[in-house]
């Protein structure tokens, strides 16, 4: 859990407490988005400063009446750019869709987080697309990440200015989504909690997708137990929120010696070191051992020959075909691989990955867990990655470890395991589909080890 952001919990117990009212902190997020200075102008696409007021005092007026809607009643959340809210374009970050028409209805999850009282603040910057793990955006700008800030740091991507947003204190918590680490990787960055839920709990119509194969939705917040929150109200499962942290003396835990552990950082090879050291004499077993299904995957797989590129070519062409001169290059050349997988190699992929989860099911018997670095190195400097070689380069690596999770259909934790005022890089906590739960508590108490 960060130290310098106030929980959902903590909100919550002041609201409730009426020590401060949804209006104040809706109002003081709002000013530290619009701050000249500050960072909101490339944080946010669109901010919704007289909704989110409206909300705000309604929820205020319902308190009054002795209405309580749950934990999130009052508290300021963005959501990302992919998501529709009733009156809003949803442009995903480009420049294509912002003369598209606004959106008629809201998606389900932002029915769920009205329905929880949550306020709906604004829409975050996020790459064009959803289709890259670094977060640049060359028609809304780049947020800087919080760590080395003049220095210019990526924020992770693709749900960038959700991590900002929420490390900047523009908001309580971010939504965003996860195809191939876009939740966790701009949180393992930031040095935020960051949760990918199985894909299928959480529903993403009404969301733009990249990847209807891939794609999740989740949170990233200051704490595991923020994530659980929100999570509840996502999933619509409120049994989520009342989680309770899992004896460590109990658990088991898996760490691949292969692929996974390679080419790390020296920062996050020395923090993961010393996270897996806390856990073991915290009472926890862990096992490392080279797992084969892991490299069969990264073995056999053609980087562009997966279901993103597949089946986000198939949602893009029509508009590539007539306006690609809006297209971010980077992106469009990605969306465009896909062209290139024919129906029988289609096919091969889904095969692969039936195969890949079998094993991976087999290689998790009896733990309570994957862990693994979240990503292999500390957030890269914005600059040098204007160089193609460069910027394809770390992408590739950024993406590499938690890409697994999404084509595995499982479920992952990001929590902060770096020291105060070191570079932020995240432990990440991975299991099969449905196990989101148990992800979660054994999530709460690994988050109560790191954070002595």
């Amino acid at each position: 859990m960060s130290d310098a952001l106030p929980t959902l919990k903590h909100l919550n117990e002041q609201l409730r407490s009426r020590k401060v009212s949804s209006e104040y902190l809706t109002r003081e997020a709002l000013e530290r988005a619009e701050w000249p200075d500050g960072e909101g102008a490339r944080t946010f696409i669109h901010l919704d400063r007289q909704g989110a007021l409206a909300q705000a005092r309604a929820s205020d007026t319902l308190r009054e009446a002795g209405i309580d809607l749950g934990p999130l009643m009052g508290l300021p959340i963005s959501v990302k750019d992919l998501v529709d809210v009733k009156g809003q374009v949803t442009r995903a970050g480009s420049l294509v869709l912002a003369g598209a028409p606004k959106a008629s209805a809201d998606a389900p999850i932002v029915t769920r987080l009205r329905r929880a009282g949550a306020v709906i603040l604004g829409r975050t910057n996020m790459v064009e697309f959803a289709y890259s793990g670094l977060g640049l955006n060359p028609h809304y700008g780049t947020p800087r990440n919080p760590f080395e800030r003049s220095l210019g740091r990526v924020p992770g991507g693709s749900s960038s200015g959700a991590a900002i947003a929420v490390t900047d204190r523009m908001c309580a918590a971010s939504i965003g989504t996860d195809t191939g680490g876009s939740v966790r990787i701009p949180a393992a960055f930031c040095g935020l909690t960051g949760f990918k839920p199985t894909a299928s709990r959480v529903p993403r119509e009404g969301v733009l997708p990249l990847s209807v194969t891939l794609d999740s939705i989740g949170p990233l917040a200051p704490s595991v137990s923020c994530c659980a929150m929100l999570d509840a109200v996502l999933a619509d499962r409120a049994e989520i929120a009342h989680i309770a942290p899992r004896p460590l003396d109990r658990l088991r835990f898996l760490v691949a010696a292969n692929i996974l552990c390679d080419e790390l950082d020296p920062d996050v090879a020395t923090a993961f070191g010393r996270a897996l050291s806390r856990i073991s004499e915290a009472g926890a077993e862990v096992v490392e051992v080279a797992i084969a299904g892991i490299d069969t995957l990264y073995n056999e797989i053609n980087p562009f020959a997966s279901f993103s590129p597949a089946e986000a070519f198939a949602w893009h062409r029509q508009l590539l075909a007539s306006h690609r001169e809006k297209y971010d290059p980077r992106v469009a050349a990605r969306i465009e691989k896909g062209a290139q997988l024919s129906a029988a190699d289609y096919i091969d992929l889904i095969a692969l990955r039936a195969a890949f989860m079998r094993s991976m099911n087999a290689s998790l018997q009896g733990f309570d867990g994957l862990l693994m670095p979240t990503v292999a190195c500390i957030a890269p400097l914005i600059a040098p990655l204007a160089d193609d070689a460069q910027y394809w380069q770390a992408n590739a690596l950024v993406l590499r470890n938690t890409s697994m999770v999404n084509f595995l259909d499982g479920c992952a934790l990001t929590l902060p395991m770096h020291e105060p005022g070191a570079a932020p890089c995240g432990l990440s906590l991975a299991h099969v589909g449905h196990e989101d739960a148990h992800v979660l508590a054994c999530g709460m108490s690994l988050e109560a080890v790191l954070s002595r």
